[in-house]
């Protein structure tokens, strides 16, 4: 599956699930470690760890197995390792303080999801 496809998965089970301000970023050029990270939010712990459920249940239906996984426990901040993509769970405040899509947006590389400018109206 392409890297694209695995993005569009996740960020789609994210928005399902009423993930807040979901955002994909490439940033292949800018880092070894993954080649795009999806972000989002959640209200609270809860919310957070039924959306990290939720992405793994879709890719590994898809094929896409799990590499890692951190943050679980408090569900502050919970990533999902897949290899080429990282996705970035956070609970509203950790998220304003990290900025990781702020930190990691660059050049344009922001990647455009279906649902983008839907819930705008």
């Amino acid at each position: 599956m392409e890297l694209n496809q695995i993005v569009t998965l996740a960020a789609n089970a994210l928005y399902e699930k009423k993930a807040q301000d979901i955002v994909a970023l490439n940033v292949s050029n800018l880092t070894v470690v993954t080649d795009a990270m999806v972000i989002a939010s959640g209200r609270n712990p809860l919310q957070i760890k039924a959306l990290a459920e939720e992405v793994d249940d879709k890719l590994a239906e898809a094929g896409i197995p799990l590499l890692r996984k951190d943050g679980h426990q408090d569900a502050r901040w919970i990533v999902l390792d897949y290899g080429i993509v990282l996705v970035h769970l956070f609970h509203t405040q950790e998220r304003e303080f990290y900025r990781l899509d702020k930190l990691w947006e660059h050049d344009g590389n922001r990647m455009p999801l279906p649902f983008d400018g839907l819930d705008e109206a």
